[in-house]
This record gives structure tokens, sequence and C-alpha cells, in this order.
């Protein structure tokens, strides 16, 4: 299983696995989509989005896990 880091590239992330893609979202996260998500890490994300980047690495890791255990 890959794991997800927060120095990760948030396009490279969704290449992953795109199920990350509502996961994001849900965390306030709604720049999947955006330009700067080719080139931004994940904290650099969280960051601008005022989110904790630990937390939302924890999370995605927990979709992960789960996804990967069904």
């Amino acid at each position: 299983m890959s794991k997800i880091t927060k120095d990760m590239i948030i396009a490279d992330i969704i290449e992953l696995d795109t199920g990350v893609i509502p996961v994001l979202m849900s965390s306030g996260m709604h720049c999947v989509g955006c330009p700067s998500a080719q080139g931004e890490s994940l904290e650099e994300a969280c960051f601008v989005h005022g989110l904790d980047a630990d937390e939302v690495t924890a999370t995605l890791n927990d979709f992960l896990e789960k996804r990967s255990q069904a």
C-alpha cells in the first residue's frame, strides 16, 4: 500500500488513487482541479486552506488503508 506524506504533490496523491478526491474536498480542500495542484504539496495546500497537514495526511492514509482491506 502506498503511503501519503505531506510533502507529496496534490496531483501525485490523486494519481495514486482518485478516490482521495472526495476526502480532500470534504476536508475543505476544493483545489483538486486547480492548476496549482499540479505543483503544490499537500502541506502547502493545507497551509493555504488553514488546515492541519498532519490531520489531512492521516485522514488520507486511513482512507487508503481501509480501501486496501476491502
